[in-house]
């Protein structure tokens, strides 16, 4: 087929490699304009377009395309059999849904209807899921509410966080793809419509959703998040004003009731933290705002964080 790919982060590059591989023809490649990165703020291609140049693909990066039409004339130039999309970062225009003959083909990190949004993945691992996988779908003008053309589930363990899971689902979202197409193709996959009374949403994150609040989630929801929020934002909480980042944590195995949510427990230079339904939490690492990183037993020798202090009780 004749295919024109959209995409952006490195999610989507083991997809257009399994196009190439499966002998598709991709006369361009859409991905978003390259934007400053990092400390420096150099200007930096994406991950896609990285791929698609290094493969001598040609690649089109408009900083908008509902209204563009040098770009519309570019793709009705085309007439590309197959529009896929696989977290391209931009809303398709109903006449580019329109444009193919198969339609816009998406890649979704979820198991639709479970999880619409920007952000399925890290949203299944923080909700504590024990299983997620993929959708693909052809794209309408709601926000990944088309119909379902194939879907493959993938376990998630509880030592897995979002960075484990996304490299899992961007490689087993590949060769769905191409048994998508090939499916279509052969008009042997029919459309599915979404149960829209099961839909959850999965909104994009942001920096307070890694704030820990020790009095309105267990241990196991409070290391649940932080597993989905890797490698942002991450867990945070504050120790006497002042920010504290916890790299690593883990369900402690006692619970004591006693305590109030965020109070610190330390014991045999551990470091536990209360949270609700007397559950607790090890701290296993930690930096504290402007400080290095460092295991339990390290930060209490170099930081004075005594028995019963409060972990949050005061705002960064």
């Amino acid at each position: 087929m004749k295919i024109v790919f959209c995409g952006t982060p490195t999610f989507a590059i083991p997809t257009l490699e399994a196009l190439l591989a499966a002998g598709h023809q991709i006369p361009l490649v859409v991905s978003q304009p390259d934007r400053p990165v990092g400390r420096t703020q150099q200007l930096t291609a994406p991950p896609v377009k990285q791929a698609a140049l290094a493969a001598g693909l040609p690649v089109t990066q408009p900083e908008k395309i509902r209204n563009n039409l040098e770009f519309r004339a570019q793709l009705e130039a085309i007439a590309p059999d197959a529009i896929v999309v696989v977290a391209y970062g931009r809303i398709i225009p109903p006449w580019m849904l329109a444009l193919p003959r198969l339609g816009c083909i998406n890649l979704h990190g979820s198991l639709l209807p479970k999880y619409r949004g920007a952000a399925p993945i890290q949203w299944a691992v923080a909700m504590g899921d024990e299983v997620t996988g993929n959708t693909t779908m052809l794209l309408d003008e709601g926000l990944d509410t088309g119909p379902i053309l194939l879907r493959r589930t993938l376990p998630i363990s509880s030592d897995q966080d979002a960075t484990d899971i996304f490299d899992l689902l961007a490689r087993a979202g590949a060769p769905l793809m191409v048994e998508t197409l090939a499916g279509l193709a052969a008009d042997s996959i029919q459309p599915q419509p979404q149960d829209h009374t099961l839909a959850t949403l999965a909104p994009i994150l942001n920096r307070e959703d890694g704030r820990m609040d020790f009095a309105a989630r267990t241990a196991q929801d409070l290391k649940n998040r932080w597993r989905g929020f890797q490698p942002w934002p991450g867990a945070f909480t504050t120790l006497d004003g002042k920010k504290l980042i916890v790299h690593r944590m883990d369900v402690a195995p006692f619970s004591k009731s006693a305590a109030q949510p965020g109070q610190v427990h330390i014991e045999n230079h551990r470091i536990f933290a209360a949270c609700t339904q007397g559950t607790w939490l090890e701290l296993l690492e930690m930096q504290l705002e402007g400080k290095k990183r460092l295991p339990a037993d390290e930060f209490l020798r170099g930081n004075a964080l005594a028995d019963g202090a409060r972990l949050g009780a005061q705002s960064a």
